[in-house]
């Protein structure tokens, strides 16, 4: 049985697509029969804070779904500080060196970028002609840091785009969850090894939905409330029709701002319920028409994996993210595309908003997600592309 050993930042019971993807990663390569390890730091995220239950802890080993899991110690911290973050990333490289100190590395390790530091301080730890190092790419750092406008040019800058070409040369093999991302890989190193490795889900008991064809029209967002989505500036900019509710579900950097813009700006069609698991995010999905998927500006690289996952559903989206998404929306028909930050159009393509014609578009785009964003036929080539 070969050994896989997965190192992330991100890992449940933290919440949040990063997370997700590389439990489900973790967990089909489980599946298939491979022995996996899953390093990651005690649980923090996105409180900056360590989980109750795990505190006072320097290392600790679970077993989750037949993966073996084992966190390591970290300065936790959700600080916009960008020391204290840096801080917080070097803590976790030298848990990682210690452990790497009396650990026997696995045969395939699969490193997840970003944070770009630590996967750089994986690939120093891990790199070596007697194993495979895969780097799994789901951001393009510190580009993506440039266009969200948390970093400019500069020597740190720089200094980033130096540990970021490091990567991609010391890493046998690039996963990368978006063809942007391998475009760019290539144009660094046109040699190196890719697969396209998108974050399709395993949807298995999506059922039809018993939502009224009376009921008023449920736009649901589910994911991270932070700078980046910009929930709060598009609720400030929204006009809801009276038969249109918007119903948000998650948590983040800018919950209790929301919370108090909602409290006072008596907006009653706008609803923030909090955070919720995946299994009730997926019955909620079932009773809702359309789901909102926004970003404040197009980040080079990113596609939102939560597109594959409603288009399950077979909930249209509102599309307000651009990028490579921009274009899968478009292509395969899932929705509506509506430019970054264009409030008027969002506005205009509500008031044209029907519960029968959403209702109608279910089984259409249901169809296309079975045929086209299909977890099996990548995961062969994933793994053919690991036993090569």
């Amino acid at each position: 049985m070969k050994e896989i050993c997965i190192v992330t930042n991100y890992f449940p019971p933290e919440t949040g697509a990063a997370s997700n993807r590389i439990s489900f990663l973790a967990t089909l390569l489980a599946k298939k029969g491979y022995k996996v390890t899953v390093l990651c730091p005690l649980p923090n995220y996105p409180k900056g804070q360590i989980f109750k239950g795990y505190r006072r802890s320097f290392f600790r080993k679970e077993a989750q779904a037949n993966i073996s899991v084992h966190r390591l110690w970290l300065y936790a911290t959700n600080s916009k500080n960008k020391w204290k973050r840096l801080f917080s990333m070097l803590s976790f490289s030298v848990s990682l060196l210690f452990y790497r100190c009396f650990k026997k590395p696995a045969e395939v390790v699969i490193i997840q970028s970003p944070p770009l530091l630590i996967a750089y301080s994986a690939i120093r730890l891990y790199a070596s002609k007697k194993r495979k190092v895969i780097l799994n790419v789901s951001d393009l750092w510190p580009q993506a840091g440039l266009d969200l406008g948390a970093l400019k040019k500069g020597k740190f800058y720089n200094y980033l785009k130096t540990i970021e070409a490091y990567n991609y040369t010391k890493a046998d093999m690039v996963m990368g969850q978006s063809q942007e991302i391998l475009d760019h890989v290539r144009s660094i190193h046109p040699q190196k090894e890719m697969v396209l490795y998108r974050n399709f889900p395993d949807i298995k008991f999506n059922t039809d939905s018993t939502i009224s064809i009376n009921a008023p029209v449920k736009i649901i967002y589910a994911g991270l409330l932070g700078v980046a989505q910009g929930i709060l500036e598009l609720c400030k900019h929204i006009k809801l029709p009276e038969n249109v509710e918007l119903h948000i579900y998650g948590d983040g950097p800018e919950k209790q701002a929301l919370l108090q813009y909602l409290d006072s700006a008596n907006k009653n069609n706008i609803i923030c319920h909090g955070e919720v698991s995946k299994s009730e995010l997926h019955t909620l999905y079932e009773n809702h028409h359309i789901a909102l998927v926004p970003l404040v500006r197009p980040i080079l690289g990113s596609v939102p994996s939560k597109i594959f996952e409603i288009a399950h559903f077979g909930l249209p989206i509102l599309y307000m993210a651009g990028g490579e998404g921009e274009h899968i929306v478009k292509e395969h028909a899932l929705g509506y595309v509506i430019n970054t930050q264009d409030y008027k159009e969002l506005n205009e393509t509500l008031c044209t908003l029907k519960v029968k014609d959403l209702l109608d578009n279910r089984i259409e785009i249901k169809a296309i997600a079975k045929k086209h964003f299909v977890i099996e036929k990548q995961l062969q080539q994933l793994l053919n592309a690991i036993e090569a």
